[in-house]
């Protein structure tokens, strides 16, 4: 016995230190935020729903402190006041924006506060009174009032235009009987659709096909006149040296001659002439010897 109530004395001791830790470190949490945090009071004109206390206060998106309480004004039922803890470090001016900003579709709302100068003056602080400031009542209706104010003028764009919009249910209705009554023309109108269709491929791939042929036709023909380009080139070369050896040498053309290129002409036309040939010493004619007689017949 005396072992077990020991063990509940040991149990009951580290529990109270485990408690007493956290509520130390809860305390010097709070503590040192409430002496950093100015509080301030806000004036809603509308509902605020999703704004629950410990909500947050954010400036310009950033978290600068939290809702510490919500009533409602005794005098105005409408109004609903938010006290908040800020950061006294915040930089809250006269014409800073206040509005509820809400979270995602959760519908979590949060003190939302827009800095807008830098040049107007902070907010003058009363002894024993925080700032008062007042929402925008725009700014503080929810995503689902937002939604029913949509639905509403809709609604009244629907009721302004309900003899047009009949109207045009009637035509819908009219176009679609007609539709029914000549489906069998529509069904005729596809087919020839699909013939159209086809057709216009098949003329296509013989278009693709006069094309190939055509660049084949074109190539053959380039190479013909490249070669026919080619042996009227090499003609017109032999006429130019025709022609250039006939300036260099019109006797080959009057009184014929071995061929020689024009290259030979003008070399041995640039040469010096030959020398004459030795003249030839005369031969003395020997005497030739006189016919004998002819003998007498018997």
């Amino acid at each position: 016995m005396e072992r077990k109530a020991h063990y509940a004395l040991i149990g009951l001791f580290t529990f109270a230190v485990v408690a007493g830790a956290f509520g130390f470190v809860f305390w010097l949490h709070h503590s040192s935020g409430k002496k950093q945090a100015v509080a301030y009071r806000v004036i809603f004109d509308s509902t605020v729903s999703g704004l629950h206390v410990g909500g947050n206060v954010l400036f310009n998106g950033i978290r600068v402190g939290e809702v510490t309480r919500l009533t409602l004004d005794p005098d105005k039922p409408s109004q609903v006041v938010a006290m908040l803890a800020v950061n006294k470090a915040t930089p809250i001016r006269s014409d800073t924006k206040v509005g509820l900003e809400f979270q995602g579709l959760t519908g979590v709302a949060s003190v939302s506060l827009n800095g807008v100068s830098a040049t107007t003056p902070l907010i003058e602080r009363e002894e024993g009174e925080p700032p008062t400031l007042r929402a925008d009542p725009s700014a503080s209706q929810d995503m689902m009032q937002a939604a029913r104010d949509v639905l509403n003028r809709a609604e009244e764009v629907i009721a302004a235009n309900q003899e047009s919009i009949r109207q045009a249910v009637k035509d819908i209705a009219t176009f679609s009987a007609a539709l029914a009554r000549n489906s069998d023309n529509v069904d005729v109108i596809v087919s020839d659709a699909k013939d159209t269709m086809k057709k216009a491929k098949e003329a296509t791939a013989s278009a693709r096909t006069l094309m190939d042929n055509l660049d084949k036709r074109t190539e053959e023909i380039t190479v013909g006149v490249n070669r026919m380009t080619s042996t009227a080139t090499r003609q017109i070369d032999i006429a130019g040296r025709a022609i250039t050896d006939l300036a260099h040498n019109p006797q080959r053309f009057l009184f014929g001659g071995s061929g020689s290129s024009s290259s030979d002409s003008s070399s041995s036309a640039s040469s010096p002439p030959p020398a004459p040939p030795p003249a030839r010493t005369p031969r003395a004619r020997t005497p030739t010897p006189p016919p004998a007689p002819a003998r007498a017949q018997r």
